[in-house]
Protein backbone atom coordinates (compact mmCIF):
# COMPACT_ATOMS: atom_id res chain seq x y z
CA UNK A 1 0.00 0.00 0.00
CA UNK A 2 1.77 3.29 -1.14
CA UNK A 3 0.41 6.48 0.92
CA UNK A 4 1.49 10.15 0.17
CA UNK A 5 2.72 12.91 2.88
CA UNK A 6 4.56 15.86 3.57
CA UNK A 7 8.03 16.04 3.81
CA UNK A 8 9.33 16.33 7.59
CA UNK A 9 12.78 17.15 8.74
CA UNK A 10 13.41 13.32 9.74
CA UNK A 11 13.24 12.56 5.97
CA UNK A 12 16.29 14.22 5.30
CA UNK A 13 18.40 11.23 5.56
CA UNK A 14 16.12 8.78 3.41
CA UNK A 15 15.10 11.29 0.86
CA UNK A 16 19.08 11.32 0.58
CA UNK A 17 19.38 7.94 0.18
CA UNK A 18 16.63 7.59 -2.41
CA UNK A 19 18.26 10.27 -4.29
CA UNK A 20 21.74 8.63 -4.76
CA UNK A 21 20.73 5.32 -4.81
CA UNK A 22 18.33 6.22 -8.09
CA UNK A 23 21.25 7.79 -9.85
CA UNK A 24 23.89 4.87 -8.76
CA UNK A 25 21.50 1.82 -9.61
CA UNK A 26 18.38 3.28 -11.83
CA UNK A 27 20.14 6.54 -13.67
CA UNK A 28 23.36 4.45 -13.88
CA UNK A 29 21.99 2.88 -17.32
CA UNK A 30 21.80 6.17 -18.95
CA UNK A 31 24.85 7.78 -18.14
CA UNK A 32 28.45 6.52 -17.98
CA UNK A 33 30.19 5.53 -14.39
CA UNK A 34 32.14 9.24 -14.58
CA UNK A 35 28.69 10.66 -15.13
CA UNK A 36 27.03 8.60 -12.07
CA UNK A 37 30.07 9.61 -10.13
CA UNK A 38 29.77 13.45 -10.57
CA UNK A 39 25.87 13.72 -9.72
CA UNK A 40 25.43 11.24 -7.15
CA UNK A 41 27.21 13.14 -4.69
CA UNK A 42 25.98 14.38 -1.27
CA UNK A 43 27.97 16.97 0.23
CA UNK A 44 26.13 18.68 2.88
CA UNK A 45 23.03 16.56 4.28
CA UNK A 46 22.11 19.57 6.42
CA UNK A 47 21.72 21.65 3.14
CA UNK A 48 20.26 18.47 1.68
CA UNK A 49 17.56 18.71 4.52
CA UNK A 50 17.27 22.68 3.84
CA UNK A 51 16.45 22.49 0.23
CA UNK A 52 13.81 19.68 0.73
CA UNK A 53 12.20 21.94 3.94
CA UNK A 54 12.47 24.97 1.55
CA UNK A 55 9.36 24.15 -0.49
CA UNK A 56 6.76 21.98 -0.92
CA UNK A 57 8.02 18.28 -0.83
CA UNK A 58 6.19 14.95 -0.68
CA UNK A 59 7.46 11.34 -0.09
CA UNK A 60 5.74 8.43 -0.70
CA UNK A 61 5.88 5.05 1.64
CA UNK A 62 5.30 1.57 1.66
CA UNK A 63 4.34 0.52 5.20
CA UNK A 64 5.44 3.79 7.08
CA UNK A 65 8.97 3.37 4.68
CA UNK A 66 10.24 6.54 2.06
CA UNK A 67 10.41 5.30 -1.07
CA UNK A 68 10.15 8.07 -2.94
CA UNK A 69 9.80 11.88 -2.93
CA UNK A 70 9.17 15.17 -5.24
CA UNK A 71 8.78 18.80 -4.51
CA UNK A 72 6.96 21.91 -6.43
CA UNK A 73 8.97 25.21 -6.76
CA UNK A 74 6.53 28.52 -6.39
CA UNK A 75 6.79 29.20 -10.20
CA UNK A 76 6.03 25.51 -11.40
CA UNK A 77 9.21 23.80 -11.37
CA UNK A 78 9.59 20.40 -10.54
CA UNK A 79 13.19 19.97 -9.31
CA UNK A 80 13.22 16.37 -8.15
CA UNK A 81 11.51 13.34 -8.51
CA UNK A 82 13.06 10.04 -7.34
CA UNK A 83 12.32 6.64 -6.51
CA UNK A 84 13.94 3.82 -4.70
CA UNK A 85 15.49 1.32 -7.11
CA UNK A 86 13.31 -1.03 -5.24
CA UNK A 87 10.27 0.08 -5.60
CA UNK A 88 10.13 1.10 -9.06
CA UNK A 89 7.56 0.69 -11.90
CA UNK A 90 4.68 0.49 -8.87
CA UNK A 91 3.29 3.88 -9.58
CA UNK A 92 5.42 5.83 -6.81
CA UNK A 93 6.07 8.34 -9.74
CA UNK A 94 2.85 8.84 -10.75
CA UNK A 95 1.06 9.24 -7.45
CA UNK A 96 4.02 12.09 -6.82
CA UNK A 97 3.00 13.25 -10.05
CA UNK A 98 -0.38 13.50 -9.49
CA UNK A 99 0.02 15.09 -5.87
CA UNK A 100 2.88 17.68 -7.32
CA UNK A 101 -0.29 18.94 -10.36
CA UNK A 102 -2.70 19.05 -7.73
CA UNK A 103 -0.71 21.10 -6.00
CA UNK A 104 0.15 23.90 -8.74
CA UNK A 105 -3.28 23.62 -9.71
CA UNK A 106 -4.28 25.01 -6.54
CA UNK A 107 -1.76 27.28 -6.61
CA UNK A 108 -3.22 28.54 -10.24
CA UNK A 109 -0.10 27.81 -11.86
CA UNK A 110 -0.27 27.50 -15.84
CA UNK A 111 2.51 25.09 -16.16
CA UNK A 112 4.80 22.58 -14.73
CA UNK A 113 8.06 22.57 -15.64
CA UNK A 114 11.45 20.15 -15.24
CA UNK A 115 15.15 18.85 -16.41
CA UNK A 116 14.46 15.14 -17.22
CA UNK A 117 17.30 13.31 -17.42
CA UNK A 118 17.57 10.57 -20.26
CA UNK A 119 16.31 7.81 -17.42
CA UNK A 120 13.10 9.89 -17.00
CA UNK A 121 11.79 11.37 -19.95
CA UNK A 122 9.92 8.29 -21.30
CA UNK A 123 7.94 8.80 -17.80
CA UNK A 124 7.53 12.40 -18.60
CA UNK A 125 6.24 12.64 -21.70
CA UNK A 126 4.03 9.59 -20.70
CA UNK A 127 2.35 11.97 -18.56
CA UNK A 128 1.74 14.72 -21.18
CA UNK A 129 4.77 16.46 -20.68
CA UNK A 130 6.88 17.68 -23.99
CA UNK A 131 10.31 18.67 -24.64
CA UNK A 132 11.26 22.04 -25.05
CA UNK A 133 15.24 21.18 -25.86
CA UNK A 134 18.01 18.64 -25.13
CA UNK A 135 20.64 20.28 -23.31
CA UNK A 136 24.22 19.68 -21.35
CA UNK A 137 24.81 20.31 -17.87
CA UNK A 138 27.99 20.31 -15.90
CA UNK A 139 28.06 18.08 -13.01
CA UNK A 140 31.74 18.22 -10.96
CA UNK A 141 33.43 18.14 -14.56
CA UNK A 142 31.06 15.82 -16.27
CA UNK A 143 28.51 16.50 -18.81
CA UNK A 144 25.32 15.43 -18.56
CA UNK A 145 22.78 15.14 -21.00
CA UNK A 146 18.96 16.01 -19.84
CA UNK A 147 15.79 17.96 -21.31
CA UNK A 148 13.46 20.77 -20.32
CA UNK A 149 10.18 19.62 -20.64
CA UNK A 150 6.90 21.36 -19.61
CA UNK A 151 3.44 20.31 -19.31
CA UNK A 152 0.34 23.05 -19.40
CA UNK A 153 -2.32 22.16 -16.48
CA UNK A 154 -4.81 24.31 -18.85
Amino acid sequence: MLTIRTYRPADSEATAEIFLRSIREVASKDYDPAQVDAWAKMEDLEAWARRRASRPTWIVEHDAVPIGFSDLEPDGHLDMMFVHPEYQSIGVASLLLATVEAAARDQGLARLFTEASLTARPFFEKKGFVVLAAQSVEKRGQLLQNFRMEKSLR
